[in-house]
């Protein structure tokens, strides 16, 4: 990317590749119809993933989870496009990376098929390479759905924007101790908030109420 100077003071870059291309899907991802469903999930079971997967994360903990809750609940593992919805049934997970060069999105194909530990290894491999300039168009295209953990940045909760044409796309915040119900015995358990943006075009309030329910249970339950 050539930097040139504008005038004085200014510096204009302009985009290119994949960034350029984002950017124009950035700008018809805000012309869809969206809506944003919310849940808090106990992540207990989610922060001990080391002890079940040596070398794991939380992120590869809620990957996982996503592939299981898209099998469930195909209607959201879609993309939206000239009036039609088309599913698919293999999963793609796209996941949003900050790096120097901004925001990058690559994705991990047949997540579904993918257990913890080579979910990791996939993760690991596009992270790694987005950070270092060194993904393919390849290693961009094809995703399914998105998410986007900005939790180990302290954020708490945000709406993510859609990564069109995909029809969903989920949110992660920072895990917080929190104090819970418990059956009238109040205790502390970490509690991250979900958020998932979605397509009205393509699905409905129940529809995705439904997909977050299988996450939430997955992430607290396995």
């Amino acid at each position: 990317m050539t930097a040139t100077a504008t005038e004085a003071g200014s510096t204009t870059t302009p985009l290119k590749g994949i960034r350029r291309t984002a950017a124009r899907r950035m700008v018809a991802a805000w012309e869809a119809p969206v809506f944003h469903l919310n849940v808090e999930v106990d992540m207990t079971r989610a922060l001990a993933v080391k002890e079940r997967q040596p070398g794991a994360t939380v992120t590869d903990e809620l990957l996982k989870a996503c592939a299981t809750a898209l099998a469930a609940h195909p209607a959201l593992n879609a993309h939206y496009g000239e009036e039609s919805v088309t599913t698919f049934e293999q999963v793609n997970l796209g996941l949003a990376v900050a790096t120097d060069a901004g925001l990058m999105v690559p994705v991990i194909h047949d997540a579904g098929s993918k257990d913890l530990a080579e979910l990791a290894d996939a993760r690991r491999d596009v992270t790694g390479r987005a950070r270092e300039g060194k993904l393919a168009m390849a290693d961009v295209t094809g995703g399914t759905f998105t998410v986007s953990n900005l939790g180990m940045m302290g954020i708490d909760r945000f709406d993510a924007i859609l990564n069109v044409p995909q029809v969903a796309i989920l949110a992660v915040g920072s895990t917080r101790q929190r104090q819970v119900w418990n059956d009238g015995d109040p205790v502390w358990r970490p509690v991250a908030e979900l958020t998932l943006t979605c397509d009205h075009r393509a699905i409905d309030g129940a529809t995705g109420a439904g997909f977050l329910s299988s996450l939430r249970t997955s992430l607290e339950q396995g």
